[in-house]
């Protein structure tokens, strides 16, 4: 694989779109250190209900193979981000760092503007998934919307590399 990449599907014609997105290092190890930035921009609110649509791919034997929704885990269709953002972080307790700290929101109604994460390291511990899942080339195309609107489409590309 090419190593990480991003792009937003529609070129920069939708009200959410991101402007930059750099993760290291390149594949990304699990457990282990990630160093991310990003920075996007919505002319919209998102507000609930906030349907979110991934499709998760891996590459097996140069072919790329959709992984099913398995326990909210790989292609998923989310019916409302926001209660997913509840139920992680119950509303009233401050947003996770470094969120708080950038001042950004982890609850809707996302506001209009813009969001920027500088740099930043976080360290990404062992995750109890099947082997196969947690090594090898990745594609995931995620969908925003509300109401049947769509309001941004991102494409990620990555490598994980789990001991």
């Amino acid at each position: 694989i090419l190593g990480f990449s991003w792009e937003n599907c529609d070129g920069a014609g939708q009200p959410a779109v991101l402007k930059s997105l750099a993760l290291s290092p390149d594949p990304i190890t699990i457990p282990g250190d990630l160093k991310a930035s990003a920075a996007g921009s919505t002319t919209v609110a998102f507000t609930s209900p906030l349907a979110v649509n991934l499709t998760l791919e891996k590459e097996v034997a140069g072919f790329w193979v959709k992984v099913p929704c398995m326990d909210n885990i790989g292609s998923c269709d989310y019916a409302d981000a926001c209660l997913l953002l509840d139920t992680a972080i119950p509303p009233g307790q401050d947003c996770p760092e470094p969120l708080h700290t950038y001042g950004i929101p982890c609850h809707c109604p996302f506001k209009a503007g813009d969001y920027t994460l500088p740099e930043t390291d976080f360290y990404l511990p062992n995750v109890d998934l099947p082997y196969w899942l947690t090594n090898g080339n990745y594609r995931i195309k995620g969908v925003l919307g509300i109401n049947g609107k769509e309001l941004g489409c991102l494409k990620v590309t990555l490598s994980l590399h789990s001991n």
